[in-house]
């Protein structure tokens, strides 16, 4: 069912790149395992007690899913592109299932179907509104009852209805196949108007339109800002640490992030075209975060991706573009990883988290060190070729940048290289990775960066023996 990497596309990756193959092979078979969650959540309904999902709840779910099958059927997509093998635009309903934000969603309700969470009341009724939502895109005239959460109703894609109260209340939502009616017990009537790709507007003040930026290519469609979504929650754990909460940004904030946008694409060029081509055909969305106390001023910034949520970007407000663009390439390469991991199996390493990496104070687990140094190779890359091709003061800061990248992926490549535990496949992989490690070194950054980087790193592995050396690895030596 899923489709085998070929070698060509598997080098490609190793070398933090992607044709435009090789990045359509990961969308699609993320898009096909989106479906088959969604066909889990079904039978978990199905099969569920009645105590979990009630038949009400199980009958309502048939009738969603009906309505997003009619409206999937309401417009044929277009046929794939030969020339680059880019997958079809995807019908409206299609559009909502594939949406980042759907995927912990659908987790979240598997847990609650499986008894380990709450009832998946709530989780149910989103689904009602996906389904809602996407019947509208298609143009499907239809009349139902939704239910807000905690006094909001959220409809994805086109903006959130605040209720009257403040509870879990019910809505009844109409479409005539030109305008969205939404109407709630104590309030006026909201009537809402949807505008193409992203957003839906009306005079009602308490309707607060989904809000997006432009495409990040001439012609391409807006990049949604998610900030109304309830599943954009980072889930609590290790893996995100003290990473902010969603942020919901006001219109300076907004305006922030539209001059910060308007400058990436010319930003991701500078660092390679493959970087530019590899944001338009992964980047779905991007969730705004708080910017941490921590942070500072200047170009600091935090960023976040979400295995469950391939295609969204969950960062702070971008300072400059420049810095954008750098965080663009680091978490995409994450979400591209992760994909290639769902198709190949790189290694059989345990979780046991041993390893030093210079850019971290704890140990890592293999896997994690694969991930971290994946990433700052492609940083070490993005940087050198800003820096070749800039000027001073841009120019310096891209060295110092590379440089220090570069040191850290040195420092880490030894342990990743010398696994017993990697597949022939994923040997590989990383063997490409260290070509790719000393190609760089062609170029190196000026003396006085690179002696700078070192001692950095030198630095962070002292520190590091010093608190956990019984757990330092011999290769990573």
């Amino acid at each position: 069912m899923f489709p085998p990497v070929p070698d060509r596309a598997l080098l490609e990756l190793a070398r933090t790149e992607g044709g435009p193959g090789t990045l359509a092979l990961l969308v699609r078979d993320q898009d096909t395992r989106r479906l088959l969650l969604l066909r889990a959540v079904l039978d978990a309904a199905e099969g569920a007690d009645r105590s979990v999902c009630t038949p009400g709840q199980k009958a309502r779910l048939r009738e969603d899913w009906a309505l997003l099958v009619a409206a999937d059927r309401a417009e044929a997509p277009a046929p794939q592109d030969p020339r680059t093998g880019s997958p079809p635009p995807p019908s409206p309903a299609r559009e909502r299932l594939f949406h980042p934000l759907t995927g912990p969603w659908a987790r979240s309700c598997l847990r609650a179907l499986d008894g380990g969470g709450p009832r998946p009341a709530r989780d149910l009724a989103h689904f009602s509104a996906l389904a809602a939502v996407a019947a509208a895109r298609a143009g499907l005239p239809f009349t139902t009852r939704l239910t807000a959460r905690d006094g909001v109703l959220t409809l994805p894609s086109l903006g959130a209805l605040h209720t009257a109260g403040s509870g879990d209340a019910p809505v009844d939502v109409g479409y005539d196949g030109d305008r969205l009616t939404l109407r709630q017990h104590g309030a006026p009537d909201v009537t809402v108007h949807l505008e193409s790709g992203v957003g839906a507007w009306s005079g009602a003040l308490a309707w607060t339109p989904a809000h997006a930026l432009p495409g990040l290519l001439p012609g391409a469609p807006p990049l949604p800002l998610d900030d109304l979504d309830p599943y954009r929650e980072l889930p609590d754990g290790p893996r995100y640490g003290n990473a902010a909460r969603p942020l919901t940004p006001d219109e300076a904030e907004r305006k922030r992030w539209h001059q910060a946008w308007s400058g990436t694409a010319a930003a991701l060029r500078s660092g390679g075209a493959h970087r530019l081509a590899e944001t338009a055909a992964l980047l779905r969305c991007l969730v705004p975060l708080e910017t941490p106390s921590d942070i500072g001023t200047g170009r600091g910034s935090c960023s976040a991706t979400r295995r469950e949520a391939f295609g969204a970007l969950l960062s702070s407000t971008p300072p400059d573009p420049v810095t954008f663009a750098a965080t663009l390439v680091h978490e995409l390469q994450h979400a591209k990883l992760a994909a290639l991991g769902d198709l190949v199996t790189l290694h059989q390493s345990d979780p046991e988290p041993r390893y030093f990496a210079p850019w971290r104070p704890d140990p890592r687990p293999y896997d994690g060190l694969l991930q971290g140094t994946y990433s700052h190779l492609a940083m070490a890359a993005f940087y050198q070729r800003r820096a070749l091709l800039t000027r001073r003061p841009d120019r310096e800061w891209a060295w110092a940048q590379h440089a220090r990248y570069h040191a850290q992926v040195g420092a880490a490549l030894p342990a990743l290289v010398g696994s017993p535990d990697l597949t022939p496949r994923g040997r590989r992989f990383v063997d490409e990775m260290a070509a790719t490690y000393e190609r760089l070194a062609e170029h190196p950054a000026p003396r006085g960066h690179t002696a700078r980087a070192q001692a950095y790193v030198k630095a962070a592995r002292a520190l590091w023996r010093q608190r956990h050396a019984p757990a330092l690895p011999r290769p990573n030596e």
